[in-house]
């Protein structure tokens, strides 16, 4: 903004159902208000929008700033260090990739309103036009706002660039989010409708936003209004799912099978393609970034095929020590080893740890845990191992067979005679338990690993980025229902998702009903803490923490308790993030552009 970008790429919308054919580029060396003078100059301007959240969601600077230095996730071995994860130096200059992004959407969509009035088209199509571009400020602005609070506020389309700009309270902002939602919703078809297929805004998607949006601003003024608005809105949703086409699959980790990434439990998602003329995927470029690049399956994969040596072994200190042969190579399947964040599993002051004694404590009945991570490596390369070999105290030989044998076991319990062993019994692989995770070995994240890149599995994914699901529904609904007091409810909600979670197809329908019965919670045990909880159980890795401790107000509190890494840095003002220099350099003309305090 302190400088206004009006140079973007705009595209002619082409959504459809797969995602290998999402927006077909016509690039504009500067949008004016004649191109939005037609249907194609509209879909343009609306396509351009939704490739900006594209080049954020799946990225990994802004992947990091969503989710690392929580209760969550900790440094992984190749993190780069950095103030993200600890607050430590965080600053003006080192936080905010989605800033000039989120504004010049902003304008782009001001632009559509203001001219796509007038466009020769039905009224029926064109209002589904506008909703949309309603839809897309609200969702910028929402995000603008949580991160930063008071934002400037524009909803007039600027055409001559200005070194001057304001900050105008988040009330405002609110305000306008609401009334965009409000309106979206409204104009907006029950399911994906022509030109608009796939999984972009319908109304159920602008409803969710809505009620999630009443819920964060219900925090902030402490408005039991806007607690019951939510929870009102959360509860239509489930009622009126069916007409929506929308529902929870049976099995939890059916919603991360690529096959249903445009399925039932989908709300809404970042298309990616590996098609050139919708994008910037390079086939076989093996790109480690960039823009629009989806590199959400790696950010916390382990270093698998240079820290699975088949005759590691715990030294004197208790600490693993990798060696002998790699007992994996890399592959797609388990895909390509970033090692930037890992889940907390650091034991506390009080000998526990966020990650097994906290959110995923109850492993048995609870099948999250396994739909989420990877725990076993099968071989992909046949290591031989001879008796003689160092630090092979198994004292036996073999070869792996690849496809067969486990190479890595990473258990969620101690295990006697771990890494070689298993109680007594040779191990050809290695046992990896929980005493001996570490910035080179934990478990890695797999609900969004994508396999279908064959050869080339170096490349982006080209899976779209599930931004939100149906399941998270309950959950804004539970916590809405809370703070407005009716815990009933909120165990209610709660409750679905928990027993679903418990379902396994390998159970036996009286384990499964086992399992569900066990799963149940009762209203007096719910607390803003368990729904916390919750979310990471459903929600793991799935770009939204750090929002979720700022609006529950207990960033500070969690962090302090469950990560040593952060806990002596983090402080109440980094409920907001840091203003980005460059907006304050910027703004020469008139009053300042003020930073946020502690900063």
């Amino acid at each position: 903004m302190k400088k206004i970008q009006i140079s973007i790429i705009a595209f002619t919308l082409f959504f459809c159902v797969s995602c290998g054919k999402i927006l077909e580029e016509h690039p504009q060396s500067q949008i004016v208000p004649s191109f939005f003078n037609s249907p194609a100059g509209v879909l343009g301007g609306i396509a351009g929008v939704y490739n900006e959240i594209r080049g954020q969601w799946g990225t990994e600077g802004f992947s990091s700033e969503m989710q690392a230095g929580t209760d969550e996730f900790i440094q992984g071995a190749s993190s780069g260090g950095g103030p993200i994860h600890t607050f430590n130096g965080l600053n003006s200059t080192n936080f905010g990739s989605a800033w000039g992004a989120a504004f010049t959407s902003i304008n782009t969509i001001n632009g559509v309103l203001k001219y796509g009035k007038s466009i020769d088209l039905p009224e029926a199509t064109k209002n589904q036009y506008l909703a949309q571009a309603k839809f897309l400020r609200a969702f910028w602005y929402f995000y603008l706002v949580q991160t930063w609070g008071d934002v400037p506020l524009h909803t007039e389309f600027i055409t001559l660039p200005s070194q001057s700009a304001k900050r105008d309270p988040a009330a405002e902002v609110y305000k306008l989010i609401i009334q965009d939602l409000t309106e979206a919703a409204a104009a907006l078809p029950d399911k994906p409708t022509a030109p608009f297929l796939g999984k972009a805004a319908t109304k159920p998607t602008a409803l969710f936003f809505l009620a999630k949006a009443y819920l964060t601003r219900g925090w902030l003024t402490n408005s039991q209004a806007d607690f019951a608005e939510a929870a009102k809105i959360s509860n239509d949703l489930i009622t009126n799912k069916a007409a929506y086409g929308l529902d929870l699959w049976q099995d939890f980790g059916d919603a991360f099978v690529p096959a249903n990434d445009y399925g039932k439990e989908t709300l809404f998602v970042s298309d990616h393609s590996n098609d050139a003329k919708y994008g910037y995927y390079r086939l076989g470029s093996g790109e480690s970034g960039g823009f629009a690049n989806n590199l959400t399956p790696w950010f916390t994969n382990w270093n698998y095929p240079n820290n699975s040596g088949i005759n590691s072994f715990v030294n004197a200190a208790g600490v693993l020590v990798n060696s002998g042969t790699s007992g994996m190579i890399r592959d797609s399947y388990y895909g390509r080893p970033y090692a930037r964040i890992r889940p907390n599993s650091v034991k506390q002051t009080n000998g526990k740890n966020y990650f097994l004694d906290q959110a995923f404590v109850k492993r048995d009945v609870d099948s999250r845990f396994a739909n989420t991570f990877y725990t076993v490596y099968i071989s992909n390369t046949a290591v031989t191992n001879t008796p003689t070999a160092a630090n092979n105290k198994r004292g036996i030989g073999y070869t792996m067979q690849v496809g067969i044998d486990t190479a890595v076991w990473i258990t969620d319990y101690e295990v006697v005679g771990a890494p070689q062993f298993n109680g007594t019994k040779p191990f050809k692989g290695i046992i990896a338990p929980p005493s001996t995770w570490n910035a080179n070995l934990y478990p890695a994240i797999k609900k969004h690993m994508d396999p279908s890149r064959g050869s080339n599995f170096n490349d982006p994914s080209t899976r779209p980025v599930v931004i939100t699901r149906f399941s998270e529904v309950y959950l804004v609904g539970a916590e809405a229902y809370l703070m407005a007091g009716n815990k009933a409810k909120a165990a209610e909600l709660l409750n679905v998702i928990r027993q679903r979670a418990a379902y396994r197809k390998t159970n036996t329908a009286a384990q499964n009903a086992a399992a569900a019965a066990a799963m149940i919670i009762s209203a007096d045990e719910v607390t803003v803490d368990f729904i916390l909880d919750e979310r990471s159980r459903e929600l793991f890795g799935e770009w939204m923490r750090y929002q979720d401790l700022v609006r529950t107000k207990t960033l500070v509190r969690r962090i302090q308790a469950w990560n040593k890494e952060a806990s002596a840095y983090v402080k109440d003002f980094h409920l907001l993030r840091p203003i980005p220099q460059s907006q304050i350099d910027r703004t020469v003309e008139g009053p300042p552009f003020t930073q946020n305090p502690g900063y």
